[in-house]
C-alpha cells in the first residue's frame, strides 16, 4: 500500500511541476510569502504543514518501518549531510528551523528513495539492499536533501503557476485516499488525470531540477566526508539495472530518469576531487554490509524469502570477507525471525569466527553483532542471556541499545523492578528530548504498565499513537488516563495534570485539522 503511496506522490509531485496554468484558486491570496519570487506561491509553512499532512499517513501504514538500528544507521549517513548543506548555506534560515529533517524507511523490496515536502526523505529497504558501500547509499540521500533544500517542489509549482496550498493539499489527499482504499485502479486515474496536461517546456525545467540535484547532491558527497565516487558508482548500478528487464523493482529509475548526460556528468565531477583511499576490511565496509544484510532481510519477511536468506549460512567462496559477513548475519536474522534458534546460533558463530578472522574486528560492526545475539537470545525466552550479550555495550547510550535493554527488563521474570525501572527512567530523559518517537513512547507504556504506573502507562500509550498521528487515538488514551485517575493521591495529581494540559493541546490540534479539511473540501 504504502509503495503505491510513494508512487501516487511522485506522480503528484511530477504533475504539479509539469501541468498547464489555470487559475489560481480565490485561497491563494491568503498565502504566506517569502519575498522569494520562486517561492512566492508555495511558502515554507505551507510545505512543511502539508509534509506533516503526507507523514501522518505514511505513519500509520504497515509498511512505514522503525528498525532503531537501520534508522540509527540511516539518519548516521543523512545527518552529515543536512550539517554540510548547513554549512553551505544551502539550508537558509527560514527554513532550518521549521523543516524536520528526517529519514525514515520503508518496508519495501523496490529500489527507492524519495523527497517530501517539508524535509522528509524515505528509504526503501530495497535500496540499501542493493548498495555496495555506504558512500552509493549518502550519494541517494544527497540527491535528495538537494531536492528539498532547493524548495524543487516549491519552485516548480511557481514555475507552472497553478497550484494554491488548498489545491496542492487536496490533490495529495485525494492521492492518500486512493491508495488506501487498496485500489491501485484508482491512484492511476488520479494520476493519469493529474499528468495528462504535460507540456515539453516545464520537462525540461524539472530536468534542470535533477541535474542541480545531482549537482550539489556531489559537493554535499565530498563535503561530508564520504567518496564522492559512490553516485557515479550508483548511476551506473541504475543504468545497468535500466537496461535490464525492470518489472517494478527500480521505480527510482521513473522518478529520476537517468540521461547518459547525467551519468557522464557524474563521472567526469570525479575527476575534480582528490581521490580517496578504500576503506579496509575492517573499516565502515564492514557495517555497511551488516546493514545491508539486516535491510534485505526485513524488507520480505514471508516465510519462503526468510528461508532463501536461510540458506547463505552455506558460505560463498567467490565473494569479499565483508560480503561474507552480510551472508552469515542474514542468515542469523532469518533463523531468528523462523523461530530456528539452533541454525541461528550456527549462523552467529559463523559471524564471529569472520569478524576474529579479520585480525581487528571494528567496534560498530561488533555492537551490530552483539545487538542480533541478544535479539535470538530474546527470542527464545532467554532474557538472562540477551542481558549478558549486551554487557560490552554497557557504556552505550544510544537509542538501540537502551530499547533492547528495555526490551529485555520487559522479558525477564517477576524481581526485576530495579532493572524495568532503570529503562523506564533512560526513556523518560529520552522522550522528553525526542517527543515525537513512538516506539520509544510504546515501550515505555509497557515499562510503567510493568511497574504499576497506570497513569504514566496510558499517557505513554497516547504520546506513542499521537507520534504516529493519531490524535483521536491519543486523546482516547489521555481521557482513559484521567479516568485512572485515584482521587486523593498525590502523585496521581501530577501525572493528572500533564494529562489534562497534553489532552487539551492535542484536542485543539485536531479541532484545526478538522476545520483545515473542512476548507480544503
Amino acid at each position: 500500500m504504502l509503495a503505491r503511496l510513494r508512487r501516487a506522490l511522485a506522480a503528484v509531485c511530477a504533475a504539479s511541476l509539469l501541468a498547464p496554468a489555470a487559475p489560481p484558486l480565490r485561497a491563494q491570496n491568503n498565502l504566506p510569502a517569502l519575498g522569494d519570487a520562486a517561492t512566492e506561491d508555495f511558502g515554507v509553512a505551507t510545505e512543511r504543514q502539508i509534509g506533516e499532512q503526507i507523514m501522518r499517513e505514511i505513519r500509520r501504514d504497515a509498511a512505514y518501518l522503525d528498525d532503531p538500528l537501520l534508522l540509527e544507521y540511516v539518519q548516521g549517513i543523512f545527518a552529515p549531510l543536512v550539517a554540510e548543506s548547513r554549512r553551505e548555506g544551502h539550508v537558509t534560515p527560514d527554513i532550518d528551523s521549521r523543516f524536520a529533517w528526517e529519514a525514515f524507511l520503508v518496508r519495501d523490496r523496490s529500489v527507492n528513495a524519495f523527497a517530501l515536502p517539508g524535509g522528509y526523505v524515505g528509504v526503501h529497504l530495497g535500496l540499501i539492499a542493493v548498495t555496495a558501500t555506504r558512500d552509493e547509499l549518502a550519494s541517494v540521500l544527497a540527491h535528495e536533501l538537494s531536492h528539498i533544500t532547493q524548495r524543487h517542489i516549491a519552485r516548480g509549482i511557481s514555475n507552472s503557476k497553478r497550484q494554491s496550498m488548498l489545491g496542492l493539499a487536496a490533490l495529495l489527499i485525494g492521492m492518500i485516499a486512493a491508495s488506501r482504499s487498496n485500489s491501485a485502479d484508482a491512484a492511476n486515474a488520479v494520476i493519469a488525470g493529474s499528468q495528462a496536461g504535460m507540456i515539453q517546456g516545464q520537462l525540461n525545467f524539472s530536468r534542470d531540477m535533477e541535474r542541480e540535484a545531482d549537482r550539489i547532491g556531489f559537493q554535499l558527497l565530498a563535503g561530508a566526508g564520504f567518496s564522492p565516487a559512490g553516485m557515479a558508482a550508483m548511476f551506473e548500478k541504475l543504468d545497468q539495472a535500466a537496461r535490464l528487464n525492470d518489472n517494478g523493482g527500480y521505480p527510482y529509475l521513473r522518478s529520476h530518469p537517468l540521461t547518459s548526460e547525467r551519468i557522464g556528468e557524474a563521472r567526469a565531477r570525479l575527476g575534480t576531487t582528490p581521490p580517496r583511499p578504500a576503506p579496509g576490511p575492517d573499516g565502515a565496509s564492514y557495517e555497511h554490509a551488516l546493514a545491508q544484510a539486516r535491510a534485505r532481510v526485513l524488507m520480505d519477511t514471508r516465510v519462503d524469502a526468510l528461508r532463501r536468506w536461510q540458506s547463505l549460512d552455506l558460505a560463498r567462496t567467490d565473494v569479499t570477507a565483508a560480503q561474507k559477513l552480510g551472508d552469515a548475519y542474514s542468515s542469523a536474522l532469518a533463523s531468528v525471525l523462523l523461530r530456528e534458534p539452533a541454525r541461528a546460533d550456527g549462523a552467529l558463530a559463523r559471524v564471529q569466527s569472520l569478524l576474529a578472522d579479520s585480525g581487528r574486528p571494528e567496534a560498530r560492526a561488533a555492537r551490530w553483532v552483539a545487538m542480533l545475539r541478544a535479539q535470538a537470545l530474546l527470542a527464545r525466552g532467554d532474557a538472562a542471556g540477551a542481558g549478558a550479550a549486551l554487557a560490552p555495550l554497557a557504556s552505550d547510550t544510544s537509542r538501540p541499545v537502551q530499547l533492547m535493554h528495555a526490551d529485555v527488563a520487559l522479558g525477564a521474570s517477576a524481581g526485576n523492578e530495579a532493572a524495568l525501572r532503570r529503562s523506564a527512567e533512560e526513556l523518560q530523559t529520552r522522550v522528553a528530548v525526542q517527543p515525537g518517537d513512538a516506539t520509544a513512547w510504546a515501550t515505555l507504556g509497557r515499562l510503567w504498565a510493568r511497574l504499576n504506573e497506570p497513569l504514566r502507562a496510558l499517557r505513554a500509550e497516547g504520546e506513542s499513537v499521537y507520534a504516529l498521528g493519531d490524535l483521536r487515538g491519543a486523546i482516547d488514551r489521555l481521557r482513559a488516563g484521567q479516568r485512572a485517575a485515584r482521587p486523593g493521591n498525590a502523585s496521581d495529581f501530577i501525572e493528572v495534570s500533564v494529562i489534562d494540559a497534553r489532552l487539551r493541546d492535542i484536542q485543539a490540534q485536531l479541532r484545526a485539522l478538522m476545520a483545515e479539511q473542512e476548507q480544503q473540501r
